[in-house]
């Protein structure tokens, strides 16, 4: 299952081995001040929005990029998972950064925090 870290000025999603196979990347990084919003979904298969694009989408397993008119998604979830969305500003890699995680109100609070502060310099985890 994917970590979500504030580190620095940056939120990095860090993707365990099977997600990080299946969207042929280790890890996504997006600047604390790209944050538009952040919130926890209940119902994973809600974030997810366009066409499948890059990277693995088999049933309750879905981890690449999805190809949207808007602009790209990236997600990393699973079945039966709370999944921790993460709302980019126009100008980002990414529209929206969706993953599963195992404490995502943790994670949400870490980067809520640290978009409050505009965070640069600490590190948290929320795993």
């Amino acid at each position: 299952m994917a970590r979500v870290e504030v580190d620095g000025g940056d939120v990095v999603v860090r993707l365990g081995l099977r997600e990080g196979l299946a969207a042929r990347r280790r890890q996504v990084r997006v600047p604390v001040s790209a944050l538009r919003g952040v919130r926890v979904e209940r119902s994973w298969w809600r974030v997810l929005r366009g066409r499948p694009g890059s990277g693995r989408w088999s049933p309750g397993r879905c981890s690449g990029v999805r190809d949207r008119p808007a602009g790209e998604d990236f997600v990393a979830v699973k079945a039966e998972s709370a999944v921790l969305c993460l709302e980019l500003a126009g100008g980002a890699a990414f529209s929206r950064v969706a993953v599963s995680v195992d404490d995502p109100e943790r994670a949400e609070r870490e980067v809520r925090a640290a978009m409050a502060s505009g965070k640069a310099g600490s590190r948290s985890r929320g795993k």
